[in-house]
């Protein structure tokens, strides 16, 4: 492939030591970045400063840091002192997360389009008095509707795309200009039975499939509810997750780069992992 290749995965599973192996290891094997989600677990600013301390090469991002969690000037703070210390190795990934997992913390949902805006506004606002980063780390933000895309169109540098088919990177595409980055996450499972690995995908997937805002996100691409419904159609599971063998799996990722991502961040799930709590 003519794209870069990085990992977008939880690192909760894993120990200080087995984390940092874990990284050199990435960084050696030749992959171009490392993303670290936020739900409940690791904070991702600490995280990605220990690994940046621990690594020499490798790009270690937020991917994507909840705008609910900490306010704008933090994380205007956090974006400039990651990318000092690293010599630029960070990209501030940001996210409007959901509803689900931001009113039970006591935040208050408002509309995705202008909450992200206004956090925007407030980052280029801010006033950090601390050596300025020779180079700004990137923002992007995990954008799937039109206006979202605009708004990273007009105020980030890329977006981070989560769980979509080839049809959605291709129209976001025609709205971000060049200059913007695509990153694509890819949810892949490796195994010779297509159904093996479509059942595997189901459930590690159950918890986002349910999320109403991938179903506005599907119904836009022509997805219909009894798609989403009892775990998820074959013809969703097939366009959201590389579900295969190998070689399955080579032509999934090359149909992402040729609907236009700039990157691809694997995702995999492991045939032998249990997912009964996701």
């Amino acid at each position: 492939m003519d794209i870069p290749i990085g990992l977008c995965t939880y690192s909760e599973g894993a120990t200080a030591t087995e984390l940092v192996a874990y990284a050199k290891r990435l960084e050696k094997l030749g992959y171009s970045s490392l993303w670290l989600p936020e739900i409940m677990g690791r904070e991702p600013f600490a995280t990605c400063g220990y690994l940046l301390a621990n690594t020499q090469t490798l790009h270690v991002n937020t991917g994507i840091a909840n705008v609910y969690v900490r306010d704008a000037n933090t994380a205007a703070q956090g974006r400039n002192t990651l990318s000092e210390l690293s010599g630029g190795r960070f990209s501030l990934g940001l996210g409007v997360s959901h509803p689900s997992l931001v009113e039970p913390r006591g935040h208050q949902w408002q509309s995705p389009v202008s909450k992200m805006r206004q956090y925007l506004e407030d980052i280029d606002n801010a006033v950090v008095e601390a050596p300025t980063a020779d180079r700004p780390a990137p923002i992007i933000i995990a954008a799937h509707g039109p206006q979202l895309l605009q708004l990273a169109d007009e105020r980030a540098d890329g977006v981070l795309m989560y769980m979509q088919p080839c049809d959605a990177i291709t129209n976001a595409r025609k709205i971000l200009k060049e200059t913007k980055q695509i990153h694509v996450v890819v949810r892949c499972v490796r195994a010779d039975s297509r159904e093996q690995a479509r059942a595997i995908a189901r459930k590690a997937l159950a918890f986002y499939i349910n999320l109403p805002a991938y179903h506005r996100a599907w119904s836009r691409l022509g997805y219909e509810e009894s798609d989403w419904r009892n775990g998820g159609s074959n013809r969703l599971i097939d366009g959201i997750c590389a579900c295969g063998n190998t070689d399955y799996i080579r032509d999934y990722l090359s149909s992402i780069e040729e609907a236009g991502a700039n990157q691809i961040l694997l995702s995999p799930l492991h045939p032998e992992e249990h997912y009964d709590e996701e």
